[in-house]
């Protein structure tokens, strides 16, 4: 998703608006491990900037790109989730939070069904005994 570089005018000059930032690259590891092995194919530093310029690529990227490749291989060069990593005992936490909420509800309605079931068999009972009573005529 990209943004419009919205501009602001002070004079004849036209300035990017500083609110506004184009949203970042995001290169696949297949990419970046393709780019790597053609810039490690080259033979001058005028090839491989040739190379960069027609991806529109920084040295920099290519650094973090190689220091990603050392230290795991093509694994390294995934995309990384962004944001605060996800706590396991917290995951676990939450789930069994939702399964408490459950099992509540589930023995709720199970002692409405029992209650209810003490009320009829009550009924029952009750209607029993008046039958067992010999007939006044």
């Amino acid at each position: 998703m990209r943004r419009k570089m919205s501009t602001t005018t002070v004079g004849a000059v036209s300035r990017p608006d500083p609110e506004v930032r184009p949203a970042a690259k995001v290169y696949s590891a297949a990419f970046k491990a393709e780019v790597l092995a053609e810039l490690d194919a080259a033979d001058s530093r005028v090839e491989r900037g040739e190379i960069m310029r027609r991806h529109g690529l920084y040295s920099q990227l290519i650094h973090h790109c190689r220091v990603q490749r050392a230290r795991a291989g093509l694994e390294g060069l995934q995309d990384r989730k962004r944001g605060p990593k996800t706590d396991p005992a917290r995951v676990e936490n939450q789930r069994l939070n939702a399964r408490v909420v459950e099992l509540e509800a589930r023995l709720a309605t199970a002692e409405e069904l029992i209650e209810a079931q003490g009320k009829v068999s009550a009924l029952l009972q009750q209607h029993n005994r008046k039958s067992a009573e010999p007939k006044r005529s």
